[in-house]
Protein backbone atom coordinates (compact mmCIF):
# COMPACT_ATOMS: atom_id res chain seq x y z
CA UNK A 1 0.00 0.00 0.00
CA UNK A 2 1.62 3.39 -0.92
CA UNK A 3 2.53 5.59 2.08
CA UNK A 4 1.73 9.22 1.75
CA UNK A 5 4.87 11.39 2.02
CA UNK A 6 5.07 14.14 4.89
CA UNK A 7 6.55 17.01 3.64
CA UNK A 8 9.17 17.88 6.17
CA UNK A 9 11.50 20.54 4.52
CA UNK A 10 15.21 22.20 6.05
CA UNK A 11 15.20 24.84 8.09
CA UNK A 12 14.76 28.22 6.58
CA UNK A 13 13.23 27.20 3.14
CA UNK A 14 11.09 29.05 0.97
CA UNK A 15 8.01 26.77 -0.22
CA UNK A 16 6.88 27.24 -3.68
CA UNK A 17 4.05 24.50 -3.53
CA UNK A 18 3.39 22.28 -0.47
CA UNK A 19 6.16 19.69 -2.04
CA UNK A 20 8.57 21.75 -3.49
CA UNK A 21 10.67 24.19 -1.97
CA UNK A 22 14.12 26.32 -2.34
CA UNK A 23 16.57 27.35 0.03
CA UNK A 24 19.60 30.03 -0.85
CA UNK A 25 22.91 28.95 0.70
CA UNK A 26 25.46 31.25 0.67
CA UNK A 27 25.21 31.62 -2.94
CA UNK A 28 23.89 28.42 -4.31
CA UNK A 29 19.89 28.06 -4.88
CA UNK A 30 18.92 24.57 -3.52
CA UNK A 31 15.09 22.67 -4.77
CA UNK A 32 13.77 20.29 -2.04
CA UNK A 33 11.00 18.02 -3.09
CA UNK A 34 10.06 17.08 0.09
CA UNK A 35 13.08 16.60 2.33
CA UNK A 36 15.59 15.71 -0.75
CA UNK A 37 17.05 17.89 -2.79
CA UNK A 38 16.37 17.58 -6.76
CA UNK A 39 18.17 20.60 -8.31
CA UNK A 40 21.13 23.42 -7.19
CA UNK A 41 22.41 26.58 -9.00
CA UNK A 42 24.59 29.60 -8.63
CA UNK A 43 22.49 32.38 -7.41
CA UNK A 44 23.34 34.52 -10.70
CA UNK A 45 22.97 31.74 -12.76
CA UNK A 46 19.78 32.71 -14.91
CA UNK A 47 19.55 30.17 -17.19
CA UNK A 48 19.37 27.15 -14.87
CA UNK A 49 16.60 28.89 -12.75
CA UNK A 50 14.73 29.48 -15.86
CA UNK A 51 14.90 26.01 -16.94
CA UNK A 52 14.64 24.53 -13.41
CA UNK A 53 11.36 26.28 -12.98
CA UNK A 54 10.04 25.94 -16.36
CA UNK A 55 10.76 21.98 -15.70
CA UNK A 56 8.40 22.52 -12.45
CA UNK A 57 5.56 24.00 -14.88
CA UNK A 58 5.70 21.66 -17.45
CA UNK A 59 6.20 18.40 -15.56
CA UNK A 60 2.90 19.33 -13.58
CA UNK A 61 4.59 19.96 -10.13
CA UNK A 62 3.83 23.92 -9.66
CA UNK A 63 1.70 26.43 -11.70
CA UNK A 64 3.15 29.27 -13.41
CA UNK A 65 1.36 31.71 -10.29
CA UNK A 66 3.40 29.63 -7.68
CA UNK A 67 6.95 30.69 -9.24
CA UNK A 68 5.55 34.02 -9.84
CA UNK A 69 4.58 34.00 -5.92
CA UNK A 70 7.66 32.36 -4.67
CA UNK A 71 10.51 34.48 -7.01
CA UNK A 72 9.09 37.43 -7.56
CA UNK A 73 9.41 37.42 -11.46
CA UNK A 74 7.01 38.47 -13.92
CA UNK A 75 4.53 36.13 -15.30
CA UNK A 76 5.35 36.72 -18.52
CA UNK A 77 8.88 35.96 -17.86
CA UNK A 78 7.75 32.11 -16.59
CA UNK A 79 5.15 31.79 -20.01
CA UNK A 80 8.39 32.53 -22.00
CA UNK A 81 10.57 29.85 -20.42
CA UNK A 82 7.75 27.42 -19.95
CA UNK A 83 7.30 27.71 -24.14
CA UNK A 84 11.07 27.30 -24.56
CA UNK A 85 11.21 24.44 -22.31
CA UNK A 86 8.32 22.72 -24.34
CA UNK A 87 9.89 23.49 -27.46
CA UNK A 88 13.49 22.74 -27.19
CA UNK A 89 13.89 21.27 -23.46
CA UNK A 90 16.48 22.40 -21.04
CA UNK A 91 18.77 22.69 -24.12
CA UNK A 92 17.07 25.43 -25.54
CA UNK A 93 18.22 27.74 -22.64
CA UNK A 94 21.52 27.29 -22.84
CA UNK A 95 21.80 28.06 -26.38
CA UNK A 96 24.24 30.59 -27.64
CA UNK A 97 21.25 33.55 -28.90
CA UNK A 98 20.61 33.98 -32.67
CA UNK A 99 21.98 37.02 -33.85
CA UNK A 100 21.67 38.65 -37.61
CA UNK A 101 24.88 39.71 -39.23
CA UNK A 102 25.53 41.72 -42.25
CA UNK A 103 23.53 39.91 -44.51
CA UNK A 104 22.84 42.34 -47.03
CA UNK A 105 26.17 44.56 -47.12
CA UNK A 106 28.67 41.70 -47.46
CA UNK A 107 32.39 42.89 -47.88
CA UNK A 108 31.91 41.93 -51.53
CA UNK A 109 28.73 43.86 -51.69
CA UNK A 110 30.68 47.28 -49.84
CA UNK A 111 33.15 47.18 -52.33
CA UNK A 112 31.23 47.35 -55.37
CA UNK A 113 29.16 49.52 -53.54
CA UNK A 114 32.22 51.74 -52.75
CA UNK A 115 33.49 51.79 -56.34
CA UNK A 116 29.98 53.08 -57.95
CA UNK A 117 30.29 55.58 -55.44
CA UNK A 118 34.61 56.96 -56.15
CA UNK A 119 33.01 56.95 -59.63
CA UNK A 120 30.64 59.57 -58.59
CA UNK A 121 27.25 57.86 -59.07
CA UNK A 122 24.25 58.56 -56.71
CA UNK A 123 23.13 56.79 -53.53
CA UNK A 124 19.61 55.98 -54.73
CA UNK A 125 21.58 54.91 -58.32
CA UNK A 126 23.46 52.48 -56.85
CA UNK A 127 20.74 51.03 -54.73
CA UNK A 128 18.64 50.72 -57.72
CA UNK A 129 20.77 49.04 -59.53
CA UNK A 130 22.00 46.53 -56.61
CA UNK A 131 18.62 46.17 -55.58
CA UNK A 132 19.28 47.27 -52.12
CA UNK A 133 17.29 49.43 -50.33
CA UNK A 134 18.34 53.41 -50.58
CA UNK A 135 18.18 53.55 -46.35
CA UNK A 136 20.81 50.48 -45.70
CA UNK A 137 23.02 52.44 -47.71
CA UNK A 138 22.45 55.90 -45.94
CA UNK A 139 22.98 53.57 -42.73
CA UNK A 140 26.63 52.63 -43.94
CA UNK A 141 27.51 55.86 -44.75
CA UNK A 142 26.45 57.51 -41.42
CA UNK A 143 28.06 54.35 -39.96
CA UNK A 144 31.47 54.59 -41.75
CA UNK A 145 31.19 51.45 -43.28
CA UNK A 146 31.21 53.70 -46.88
CA UNK A 147 32.17 57.01 -47.77
CA UNK A 148 30.65 59.16 -50.08
CA UNK A 149 32.57 60.48 -53.08
CA UNK A 150 33.36 64.72 -52.25
CA UNK A 151 31.22 66.34 -54.17
CA UNK A 152 32.97 68.60 -56.78
CA UNK A 153 32.43 72.14 -56.22
CA UNK A 154 30.81 74.24 -59.03
CA UNK A 155 32.41 76.86 -60.49
CA UNK A 156 31.24 79.96 -59.03
CA UNK A 157 31.54 83.20 -61.74
CA UNK A 158 32.60 86.72 -60.70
Amino acid sequence: MPQLQIPMFPVGVTHITSLLAFQNEAGNIIYFNGSLPVFSHREEDRQSFKMITAQFCANGHARQADIVRAFGVTAISVKRSVKLYRKEGARGFYQPRKARGPAILTPSVLREVQQLLDANQAVSAIASKLDIKPDTLSKAIRAGRLYPCAKKKSPTIQ
